[in-house]
């Protein structure tokens, strides 16, 4: 499915069922929020796609963006005085950005703020991922310990899996977005065995515990 979408372009990548806080003080993306609130409830989500060369606000933002991103859709909004919101989102579905529109995204614009035309993608699930599941979870649980984060449930259902290991590794952006990108639930998941294998050989080799909440709980998942 091809459709239209506004976009916002972040230093981070997001996965479906990811629960997504956002702070929104640039006009422009105060104009999309004020948009997303007029529009009928089924229109109110935006594509969240990760910035591969610039910033995420000034001159230089977003000057390039990375091919694959995840529609955020609007879950609570709180609209300050001073006209800035906090808004709460959640990861619902990956597209592929075929194309920005050159007519938005300035400050001259009729549209301020970005609008691409995106394909939804189906989440295939692969030939391998019931037996893949299993492993991940444990090396996951094993990777957990070492960082010692708190025991929670993780998702039975391997593609639940495969997002929840994807936004819960302390990764950099190039490697989340590489699990974002993965082909089906059966490639991600093996792409995350191989990340926490390394993940494992680095953290014994340095001996070095950091401290994050990345890895204290599991995040919302919907």
């Amino acid at each position: 499915m091809r459709t239209t979408v506004p976009l916002f372009p972040l230093g981070t990548v997001l996965v479906p069922g990811l629960v997504l806080p956002l702070h929104v003080f640039e006009q422009r993306y105060r104009v999309l929020v004020a948009d997303l609130l007029a529009a009928a409830e089924t229109e109110q989500h935006f594509g969240v796609v990760a910035i591969r060369s610039g910033f995420e606000v000034g001159d230089g933002a977003a000057r390039a963006l990375h091919p694959v991103g995840t529609l955020a859709e609007l879950t609570d909004v709180d609209a300050l005085p001073d006209g800035r919101y906090d808004v709460q989102t959640v990861g619902t579905r990956r597209f592929r950005l075929l194309s920005v529109d050159d007519d938005s995204g300035r400050p001259d614009a009729a549209v301020p703020y970005l609008r691409g035309e995106v394909e939804v993608l189906d989440e295939p699930v692969g030939d391998t991922a019931d037996l893949l599941a299993g492993s991940v979870r444990a090396a996951f649980e094993r990777y957990r310990a070492t960082l010692r984060g708190a025991d929670s449930v993780l998702p039975r259902d391997p593609s639940f899996l495969s997002y929840t290991v994807a936004a819960n590794m302390l990764l950099d952006l190039a490697d989340k977005q590489r699990l974002l990108e993965a082909a089906d639930t059966s490639a991600r998941l093996r792409l995350a065995l191989r990340l926490l294998a390394r993940e494992d050989v680095l953290l014994r080799l340095l001996r070095a515990v950091p401290a994050t909440d990345a890895v204290r709980r599991v995040p919302g998942l919907n």
